[in-house]
């Protein structure tokens, strides 16, 4: 079986025509990929009580890792809540993202609230100019309106260069230059409301930890913002479409791989690593994307020549072409 490593793609990381079957409209699925009601209906429900309980789960876990940190007292606590906090700042952006979709709450105004307050503010992420971009980025994939283009297009290019990026991005840079653009939205009047409530709540994680004598506590969760989010995000990102085209059929738009413990754990948590799924149903919330992914497998729209065997192999095929 040829794997999609082998495949002769058309340009950049695009399988050609002759790898993506025709084999829609099914009983199941429409011309689109999108399930047929009934079962499009079950797929759609908003899972209130498991989107609650992962911010359980979230603040229970920044609680544990400043408690451990306080009480051990040591080196290795500090290096250990870095990386856990840099995996809830992971887990927040994802949120963040099913409250853009609105599939994160059904009662509206609490999915905004939560979106808002609990998962993007937090994460320094402006949710309602997040939710206009992304929406565009949804309209029309890797088309003139798409917000995050510069990151997709390009691919694969050399590893001395994804390398070059990923430095960058671990060194800090990226995310300062980000925190940068923020801190200027003060001063414009379109985004300076959304801006001074991010900026203010952040003041306020400052002043609490200031108040129990322990300040620096703050840097275990800007200093994974800063450098161990950004290197995620990127992996992901291009994970998701780099190199892929603008094109009606998501095959086209979208990776695929396949989900192991550490991406899912560290960088594509809450299923957001069947990323085709998502785009071919924006509505189904990531709770649900397992089933519509195995809906996808089991019409034969999605063969096995088509998913990447692990991040690393698609990684390596992204970074593939010759230095300059």
């Amino acid at each position: 079986m040829v794997g999609v490593e082998e495949l002769p793609f058309r340009q950049g990381m695009v399988p050609p025509r002759s790898a993506l079957p025709d084999v829609l409209p099914t009983e199941r699925l429409t011309e689109r990929a999108t399930v047929r009601p009934p079962l499009r209906d079950e797929l759609r429900r908003v899972r209130n009580v498991r989107s609650a309980l992962a911010f359980a789960s979230l603040a229970a876990q920044v609680t544990g890792v400043i408690a451990g940190v306080v009480w051990l007292a040591h080196p290795l606590a500090y290096v250990v809540g870095f990386v856990v906090m840099g995996r809830v700042i992971v887990c927040l952006n994802v949120l963040g993202h099913e409250a853009v979709h609105r599939t994160l709450f059904s009662n509206r105004a609490l999915n905004d609230w939560a979106g808002r307050w609990l998962a993007s503010y937090p994460v320094f992420v402006a949710f309602e100019l997040y939710r206009r971009g992304h929406m565009a980025h949804h309209r029309d994939e890797l088309g003139p309106d798409e917000p995050d283009l510069a990151l997709y297009r390009g691919y694969p290019i050399s590893r001395a260069s994804l390398r070059r990026k990923l430095v960058r991005d671990a060194a800090g840079i990226t995310g300062w230059k980000l925190l940068r653009a923020l801190l200027r939205g003060l001063r414009k009047p379109r985004t300076r409301p959304v801006a001074a409530r991010i900026v203010g709540l952040h003041l306020g994680f400052v002043a609490v930890a200031t108040a129990f004598g322990r300040p620096e506590l703050y840097l275990l969760w800007i200093g994974p913002y800063l450098t161990q989010w950004r290197v995620t995000n990127r992996l992901r990102a291009i994970a998701e479409h780099g190199g892929m085209i603008r094109s009606a059929d998501r095959r086209e738009t979208t990776h695929s791989v396949r989900q192991g413990v550490l991406a899912r754990t560290f960088m594509v948590p809450y299923h957001l690593g069947l990323h085709l799924a998502h785009h071919v149903d924006i509505g189904v919330p990531c709770w649900n994307l397992p089933r519509l992914h195995r809906e996808l497998r089991a019409s034969g729209w999605l063969p096995d020549e088509l998913v990447y065997p692990s991040y690393r192999s698609l990684w390596g095929r992204l970074s593939s072409a010759p230095a300059a």
